[in-house]
């Protein structure tokens, strides 16, 4: 599966886009980090890539198709998405939230879960380590495990690509770190990611490539050891920073930001 975005424009008035002439590509097994500045238009993108915004101009393919042309249901196929922020209004069991993903996947004439979903659900939760909490209520847990749910909700769509809107905002740094692991993990075992994220260290940790956009509303699309620079970190945000390279002790070479205080803004 390969998702390509060329010469996209979106927004709300075609006069006036929120950002324009937009290039990246994620394929299969690849993790694509958007980064950028509040306002930046980085939800609207994802929102169009959805579908639920309408693109003011360029293209949109999944293995070349024109995903505009698509229902809601063959875009499900596809793409699951995990929200920044997801409430339930009934104190549903976490099992019941995970199922919610096989919406629509029912064959029966009834829509009721076959036992088929029963055991993708099943496995879903158990991919993401949530099993122990199968009878729980949903408004009953923490929030990173309350974020291993809505992964597993994903999961459960049995789609090819995930998009997940800042997977990691509010939450502590002990379940930050698990669930920028767990976006490793599924990207290793063949997930397309598209990932919304403040924290351009996230990149690095995920080996992802990273779409870039730049206060001047340009955009710059390619691996993060060559996209997450001092230069471009201070045409984004207006910081500076430096880099600190080592070797992790599995040999790979890992990068991080670090900010210098004082510098211009």
């Amino acid at each position: 599966m390969r998702l390509s975005v060329r010469d996209v424009s979106v927004g709300y008035d075609p006069d006036k886009p929120v950002q324009k002439f937009v290039n990246f590509a994620v394929q299969s097994g690849e993790v694509c980090c958007i980064l950028g500045p509040n306002g930046c238009g980085k939800t609207t993108l994802v929102k169009t890539i959805l579908g639920l915004m309408p693109m003011l101009a360029g293209s949109i393919t999944i293995d070349g198709s024109d995903v505009t042309a698509w229902s809601a249901a063959q875009m499900a196929e596809h793409i699951a998405y995990v929200a920044q922020k997801s409430t339930q209004p009934f104190p549903y069991e976490v099992k019941d939230v995970v199922m919610l993903g096989r919406i629509g996947k029912s064959k029966t004439m009834s829509g009721r879960p076959t036992r088929k979903d029963y055991n993708i659900v099943e496995n879903a939760m158990a991919e993401m380590g949530i099993t122990h909490l199968r009878e729980r209520p949903y408004g009953d847990i923490s929030g990173g495990e309350l974020q291993m749910v809505m992964f597993a909700r994903a999961l459960a769509q049995e789609p090819k690509l995930l998009i997940l809107d800042e997977p990691t905002a509010a939450l502590d740094y002990g379940n930050a770190v698990r669930v920028i692991e767990k976006v490793r993990s599924l990207a290793k075992s063949g997930y397309g990611v598209i990932m919304i994220t403040h924290n351009p260290d996230h990149a690095f940790m995920t080996g992802a490539n990273v779409a870039l956009f730049k206060r001047n509303k340009t955009m710059v699309f390619g691996s993060a050891f060559n996209v997450i620079t001092r230069e471009n970190i201070q045409d984004a945000y207006g910081i500076n920073i430096k880099l600190v390279e080592f070797v992790h002790e599995n040999q790979e070479v890992m990068r991080m930001c670090a900010p210098e205080f004082g510098g211009k803004q």
